[in-house]
């Protein structure tokens, strides 16, 4: 058996993020369609790499159904033009999907079975809402096993605003304002766009277009303007949709390697898997997640929050980054969180983001030589959370 081997992050790309609905980019696209596309872009952009080494395919999807079912990472690999030698599978963790694909098939390359493979997610939200299809076990509510709210992702931040008096609705709010500008600010520096992949998208009323650009960002987006929104998850509430991400639809996908794979196909390594860890907590307050899985993944790694030089953590709510700020004792407006923004501005296509994190976190490694560590994590909902501890290579 084969010792245990590094794993490196080479590459990953993602589609422009569209809105859901009749009216957003890919209302009338596939989603498998949209893994296909980003799998395609891999293979581009790393001639080095043998369509017959790819060892594995992993795509996660939250509502595994429709387009999104049939074991989306063995169909979108051979619609792919992938060859047939070539498996994949399919991932459900609800939002970590796509960070459970890659944690998932990093273990299997350490442990040897795997020397390259493709993981990723995927989420139609348009298609496919959040929860189509599901029949939750009726003991959840008779048992007391969860709170009613557990179930219903907005009602879970309020309670979170709950636990934490002192988050606000002003703090989330101007949390809210300041991921708008930064990813603003990351699209007119050319940050974002090297890593979307253009997607061709047809409605049969206009014809055929090309996504270039997530469609979610609002850019000038005020305080005065946030302050006005309603808060649907409960009267004279916190959460509202400025200062929550969007229901969105897009693509991720990344090549992971065995680092001396990589360099004997002459690919990037832009960084390497330190650790991960999950965590549970009570569904009712899912938005917590992050911070048991953080402090787990850290402890794997002999690590302490100090040796951290960048976070990316996913925007399912402001309250759920605020939360996980207090805990570890970072200021709300701290340089090193979300340097591009986040999923409040880009928009959180359930089981995609977690790539998005790494794709960003890869680019900003890439500008910062003198980071060495940085982190991607997110809350999960049922009352989980993730995080992947990596190291810089540049």
């Amino acid at each position: 058996m084969p010792a245990s081997r590094e794993v490196v992050f080479v590459d990953g790309v993602r589609t422009p993020f569209g809105r859901s609905g009749p009216k957003g980019l890919y209302a009338e696209t596939r989603a498998d369609d949209m893994v296909v596309r980003v799998i395609r872009e891999l293979m581009r952009r790393n001639p080095g790499l043998p369509p017959e080494r790819v060892d594995e395919v992993a795509i996660a999807a939250t509502t595994q159904i429709g387009d999104q079912g049939l074991t989306i990472g063995r169909s979108a690999a051979v619609l792919a033009g992938l060859p047939k030698s070539v498996p994949g599978y399919a991932i459900d963790r609800m939002c970590a999907g796509a960070m459970t694909a890659v944690t998932t098939v990093a273990g299997g390359i350490s442990f040897g079975a795997y020397d390259v493979a493709i993981a990723g997610g995927v989420e139609h939200m348009g298609r496919h809402p959040m929860g189509e299809g599901v029949d939750p076990n009726p003991r959840f509510l008779s048992e007391r096993l969860v709170d009613g709210s557990a179930l219903i992702m907005g009602m879970t931040a309020e309670n979170l605003h709950d636990r934490y008096p002192s988050i606000t609705k002003g703090r989330a709010d101007a949390f809210a304002v300041a991921s708008q500008e930064k990813a603003a600010k990351a699209y007119a520096d050319g940050k974002i766009q090297p890593d979307l992949v253009p997607m061709a998208a047809r409605k049969a009323a206009e014809g055929w277009g090309l996504a270039t650009a997530d469609e979610a960002p609002r850019p000038g987006t005020t305080l005065e303007a946030l302050g006005g929104l309603k808060t649907p998850f409960r009267p004279h509430g916190r959460v509202t949709a400025g200062n929550a991400s969007g229901i969105n639809d897009g693509a991720t996908g990344c090549l992971v390697a065995a680092q001396e794979i990589a360099e004997e196909l002459g690919l990037p390594a832009r960084m390497r898997l330190v650790s991960y860890a999950f965590a549970g907590v009570d569904p009712e307050v899912m938005g917590i997640g992050p911070i048991p899985s953080t402090e787990r993944a850290l402890r794997l790694a002999g690590l302490s929050i100090d040796d951290i030089g960048l976070f990316e953590i996913n925007e399912a709510f402001a309250v759920q980054v605020l939360a996980f700020l207090e805990h570890f004792g970072i200021a709300d407006d701290d340089p090193r969180v979300n340097p591009y923004g986040g999923a409040i501005a880009f928009g959180h296509p359930l089981a995609s983001s977690g790539v998005r994190l790494m794709i960003q976190l890869a680019r900003e490694f890439a500008e910062r030589p003198d980071v060495r560590y940085g982190i991607t994590t997110m809350c999960v909902g049922m009352g989980m959370g993730g995080t992947v501890i990596w190291e810089n290579l540049a």
